[in-house]
């Protein structure tokens, strides 16, 4: 994902409260039909920020994994949150099954979609995400984020 998005920033997130900050930062930047990716080993911290990523357009209820149910969708006062995690669809069957799930459709409609595991999906998203985040482990409560895509320039 790295150069194919433009502009990367990188942060050293040294536990949830700064995971919380930059997911705040760029939702502060995203607009309604925005895409963003997010990508990392498990347990890298993808769903924490997700969740403030939520909280940052304002999303009612507590954001949580999609991984069984494969997506969530949360009312928000920005734009609807719709947060997907592809976890469990890869292989040949992943453009079939995105499509059955109406990600691109709620883009259309002015949802911003969050997308765990969505990298090789994102033709079928409908194009290039707004922001990708790669999430590495640094250690047991510190993570780094490399961020890109074309709203990286105006995340504070």
């Amino acid at each position: 994902m790295r150069g194919s998005l433009g502009a990367e920033i990188v942060r050293t997130l040294a536990g949830v409260a700064a995971t919380r900050r930059l997911g705040r930062s760029i939702a502060a930047v995203l607009v309604p039909g925005d895409l963003v990716l997010l990508s990392g080993a498990l347990g890298a911290g993808k769903t924490q920020l997700a969740a403030a990523l939520g909280a940052g357009l304002g999303a009612e209820g507590r954001l949580t994994s999609p991984t069984f149910a494969l997506v969530h969708e949360h009312a928000a006062r920005r734009a609807p949150l719709v947060h997907a995690d592809f976890y469990r669809l890869r292989g040949e069957g992943l453009a079939r099954d995105v499509v059955r799930l109406g990600l691109r459709e709620r883009r259309a409609e002015g949802a911003v979609v969050v997308v765990e595991w969505g990298d090789d999906a994102i033709a079928v998203l409908g194009g290039s995400p707004a922001v990708a985040v790669r999430l590495e482990i640094a250690g047991a409560r510190e993570r780094v984020a490399f961020v890109s895509g074309p709203r990286v320039g105006d995340i504070v």
